[in-house]
């Protein structure tokens, strides 16, 4: 490098150009190494400019010789100013772009109303399984009170049944004892009316009372009192060649007290049909005089009965 002074220029000593070139070269490395340093700890940061003299060796080789001028005092190398790094740039945050109102209200519309939809769902689904479990418990209960009354109903059926047969034992015993009785009170009433006509005959009284229990049967009384038993017959046989014989006994009043088959028919049917013919035609006709034959031998023939 070449230097203007008061006197011309100048050459610059050898010895001083090669130091001046080891130190620029140790500077450079500096630098260098700086510079690595620099770019591995800010990625993204620019490079640090760096700036350098060159010295052209062959220039100075070819400048004329110059006077040897007295050494001048070292220049000082001025300290390289290091550029810090400019500050990162800032990543701003991607903007994102604003929902209109109208969709937004939309949006919020329908999602407040699909939960509506699935509250309303859930209600609905809650309700159906307290509904089957309500009706559950209702046929249970409804099954255990039918099964509770059918139990009572048995139990009330039972008692009834058991109540009628021995209703029914009683009535049977009662209505026993008072045929029993009736029947008694028959024997007893004719056996005072027989006594009371017997001593009335035996002190030479005469007349009705003579005349009520003796002769002979005309065929005026037989045929009325045969007319009314025909009334109360019910058999249903056209076989006229049926005839029966039996013998009634009655009271002065006409009250049926005997019947007693002397001979039957054949046939149980008709012979029963004529018994009971009998019992319901009590009492039976008077004579025109308002006597009645203690006892009445009668035929009675199914052709005559018609």
């Amino acid at each position: 490098m070449k230097h203007a002074t008061a006197g011309g220029p100048y050459k610059v000593p050898r010895q001083h150009d090669g130091f001046r070139s080891g130190l620029l070269a140790v500077v450079m490395h500096a630098v260098l190494l700086l510079f690595l340093w620099v770019g591995v700890s800010w990625q993204n940061n620019e490079p640090t400019e760096v700036q350098a003299e060159i010295w052209d060796m062959k220039v100075q080789d070819a400048a004329p010789p110059a006077p040897t001028p007295e050494p001048a005092p070292e220049p000082q190398p001025e300290p390289e100013v290091i550029k810090p790094p400019p500050p990162a740039p800032k990543v701003e945050a991607p903007q994102v772009p604003k929902e209109d109102p109208e969709i937004a209200l939309q949006r919020i519309k329908k999602k407040k109303l699909e939960e509506e939809k699935a509250e309303k769902l859930e209600q609905a689904r809650l309700k159906k399984e307290a509904d089957e479990k309500l009706a559950k418990l209702e046929a249970k209960k409804k099954a255990d009170q039918k099964a509770k009354e059918d139990k009572e109903k048995a139990e009330d059926e039972a008692k009834d049944k058991a109540l009628a047969e021995k209703e029914k034992k009683k009535a049977a015993t009662e209505k026993l004892a008072k045929e029993k009785a009736e029947k008694a009170a028959k024997e007893k009433a004719f056996a005072a009316e027989m006594s009371r006509i017997t001593g009335a005959a035996a002190k030479g009284t005469s007349g009705s009372a003579a005349q009520s229990t003796g002769g002979r049967v005309d065929g005026g009384y037989a045929a009325a009192i045969r007319t009314k038993i025909k009334s109360n017959l019910v058999y249903g046989s056209e076989d006229d060649s049926l005839s029966a014989t039996y013998v009634i006994t009655q009271l002065p009043t006409g009250e049926i007290i005997g019947v007693r088959k002397v001979k039957g028919s054949g046939s149980t049917a008709y012979d029963n049909a004529i018994e009971n013919a009998i019992a319901k035609s009590s009492p039976l006709p008077k004579k025109k005089d308002g006597t009645v034959e203690r006892e009445l031998n009668l035929d009675f023939k199914l052709k005559d009965m018609h």
